[in-house]
């Protein structure tokens, strides 16, 4: 069930900032978001939170700048994921820039997991022999990896962003934002972001040993195309911080100087890079670099954002996509499946779903829970078989419902039933022996009805109420487009009654409509929609450019119609 409302926001606030000079809708949009001056929506690079706020910032500075001029060998093990992608990219690129020696490692999630672990250092150490591990986008939990390392005599930088247990890995420097005692303004830091923010205080350092000046040291804002990439695709949210960020580094792709695989990756997908958007990183770009770390070895995404060659970035963005079409119908299977066994559950009745196939794979559950999570909006838990009677699970959650935070109280509650879990409030990873499944099951579904309220298993789209005709225009959307919107930030969604004067189906999956408020007529589409419209409706709806043959017209995107 979904209940439409409009967001909350102070009138004479929006009209103060509209009375300095910022549109008056606009004014309206950012105030409902909690911003109430220009500072807190500025894009500049210049308001970046400084380095040195992160905690143990700076020692991992010292220690990465010793390195350097001790000419030691240096390992990233990387996350595979498009955060961990990027964030390997961003390491090797910055790394190498300031004269270190640096190689990097991805683990392939179906043999060794996720994170350091005793077997990844061992293969490290085996092919890499390094003297100083690198983690990126993981390394806080990894206690025995560490204990591993240090027993191989191999020092071990963490730079993560999850969030840590009640005791930290015994490395030489761990840099996270969400570690203890961090005082970092911004808990939101993707694992990308934590590396970027790494550089630019070894950056720092190495200027201050004399290494290079203002004028010659290495630009690291180069990087910002691959930090916005990770940024988006981890959904973390887009506070100030994030959003200069992101902010940067589509301006970077807008200008035409993105990296050569971010470049093919848009050519690959037909996406025109002086348009691209955070929903081009977040639903484009992000899938094909994560199809690889899901169906086969994410090396082959890494590969695509270290290259410089066009050709060879072409050719792995070739791969990539192929890759992802896979994912995709893979994906459809699995959603089909899981809808099926839910035909005798009525998921209403539950305040969690947990699922389990032994024919599903285990690189795409993370997408068809979230799929599911849309759909029935539960807090989501999908198993496949993960080899020696375990089961690995990936969980995506709804607002009110912290999946790390449950998945801890079930382990505490029942501390033989999960053999290893993490993550974040809304996406957590587990691991369990399938013989427990229903326990396990039974344990979650328990939280579930504690924590959860009839109120908040209510999907509840909020919206920015009721739009003009007159702001109906191009103009007004590229003045949207110009702003960073995305997790934590939402998009503008707006709220009006239509007359429905046409619809038709496209594809037998998408529902073309023809809508009229107040006298003006109105394309629009309801992508995976089929299901016929009443004569009049209550639509929610984003505003887009349709451009084609060369025309450009505004379009309505209805996320959710009922009848007015």
């Amino acid at each position: 069930m979904t209940r439409l409302t409009v967001r909350a926001y102070s009138v004479r606030e929006s009209e103060r900032l509209a009375q300095q000079g910022l549109h008056p809708v606009m004014a309206r949009l950012m105030v409902a978001r909690g911003l109430n001056s220009p500072d807190q929506w500025a894009s500049e690079i210049s308001g970046l939170i400084p380095p040195n706020q992160l905690s143990r910032v700076e020692e991992a500075a010292i220690f990465l700048a010793d390195a350097i001029e001790a000419k030691k060998n240096l390992t990233v093990v990387a996350d595979y994921d498009c955060d961990g992608a990027t964030a390997c990219a961003v390491a090797l690129r910055g790394l190498r820039a300031m004269g270190a020696r640096v190689d990097y490692i991805v683990p392939n999630r179906f043999e060794y997991g996720y994170g350091l672990t005793p077997e990844i250092v061992e293969l490290t150490a085996r092919e890499k022999s390094p003297d100083i591990i690198i983690t990126v986008d993981n390394g806080i939990a990894s206690h025995a990896g560490v204990e591993e390392a240090s027993r191989r005599g191999i020092e071990v930088l963490v730079t993560d962003h999850h969030l840590p247990a009640q005791t930290l890995p015994n490395a030489a420097v761990i840099v996270n934002p969400n570690q203890p005692d961090c005082g970092f303004p911004s808990k939101n830091l993707a694992g990308v972001g934590v590396m970027f923010y790494t550089l630019l205080a070894l950056r720092a350092e190495l200027r201050k040993r004399g290494h290079f000046d203002e004028t010659t040291q290495p630009r690291l804002d180069s990087l910002l195309d691959l930090v916005a990439l990770g940024t988006v695709a981890d959904v973390v949210k887009l506070d100030a911080n994030n959003r200069i960020l992101v902010a940067q580094g589509i301006k970077r792709i807008r200008s035409g100087r993105a990296h050569t695989g971010i470049a093919a990756l848009f050519s690959v997908a037909s996406r025109e890079m002086r348009k691209a958007t955070p929903f081009d990183l977040g639903f484009t770009l992000g899938p094909r670099l994560n199809a690889a770390g899901r169906l086969s070895d994410m090396s082959l995404g890494i590969e695509c954002l270290l290259t410089d060659d066009a050709t060879r970035a072409w050719n792995i963005a070739r791969e990539l996509d192929t890759i992802n079409r896979q994912r995709r119908e893979i994906e459809t299977d699995m959603q089909e499946a899981s809808l099926a066994s839910l035909e005798d559950i009525q998921p209403t009745e539950n305040a969690t779903l947990t699922l389990f196939n032994p024919d599903w794979h285990q690189g795409v559950i993370g997408i068809v829970a979230s799929r599911l999570k849309e759909k029935f909006y539960r807090p989501t838990i999908t198993f496949a078989p993960a080899g020696n009677g375990l089961i690995k699970g990936s969980g995506r959650s709804i607002p009110g419902f912290h999946l790390r935070d449950a998945l801890d109280l079930v382990s505490k509650r029942a501390p033989n039933l999960i053999d290893k879990f993490g993550g974040h409030a809304m996406a957590a990873g587990l691991s369990l022996r399938e013989s427990d499944f229903n326990a396990f099951a039974s344990a979650f579904e328990t939280v579930g009805k504690e924590w959860l309220t009839a109120a908040e298993l209510e999907h509840v789209l909020e919206t920015d109420g009721s739009l003009e005709n007159d702001y109906c225009s191009l103009d007004f959307i590229r003045l949207l487009e110009d702003q960073v919107w995305g997790q934590g930030f939402p998009p503008p969604v707006f709220c009006d009654e239509f007359r429905v004067l046409n619809q038709r189906l496209l594809k037998d999956r998408h529902l073309k409509l023809q809508l009229e408020k107040d006298g003006r007529e109105f394309e629009a589409i309801w992508f995976n929609h089929a299901d016929t419209l009443h004569d009049k409706i209550r639509a929610a709806y984003r505003l887009d450019i349709n451009e084609y043959n060369g025309r450009s017209r505004v379009q309505l995107l209805v996320e959710f119609a009922e009848p007015a």
